[in-house]
């Protein structure tokens, strides 16, 4: 999410405006060293990085900010449940697990469907709208 949010271009699309939430600490998040260490490497990649035009420096800023609003949580420990999941998602199944009440906003349906019965997920717009709904947003 974090990454979509700093590619897109308008700054009302929900994942936008999920980043935005995320900096500004209007609701709750978890957040691993592993998946802030993903979220960084992305948004580092030439590609990527040609993209959203951020210097690696200005990448660390936003990520620190956003780890700073975050609940981090700790999964080296963690024994993620068995779920029909691809390997490179393990780490985001062991963070969910370290929270019961826990949800999952992704735009990812193979994802979604390997969490179905452990964690719910919301699309990005469907989670503005839930946060909205609550007065967070």
């Amino acid at each position: 999410m974090v990454v979509s949010g700093l590619l897109t271009v308008r700054s009302e699309s929900p994942p936008a405006r999920i980043v935005d939430g995320m900096l500004a600490a209007r609701f709750a998040f978890l957040l691993s060293l592993e998946l802030l260490a993903e979220y960084r490497a992305v948004l580092l990649r030439g590609a990527i990085q040609s993209r959203h035009g951020l210097s690696e420096p200005e990448v660390d800023v936003i990520l620190t900010e956003i780890a700073a609003n975050a609940t981090l949580r700790s999964i080296e420990e963690i024994e993620a449940p068995s779920l029909s999941t691809d390997p490179g998602d393990l780490h985001v199944v062991r963070l969910l697990a370290t929270h019961e009440s826990s949800v999952l906003v992704s735009g990812d349906r193979r994802l979604e469907q390997s969490l179905r019965g452990f964690r719910p997920v919301y699309k990005p717009a469907g989670f503005v709208e839930l946060i909205s709904q609550a007065g967070s947003a």
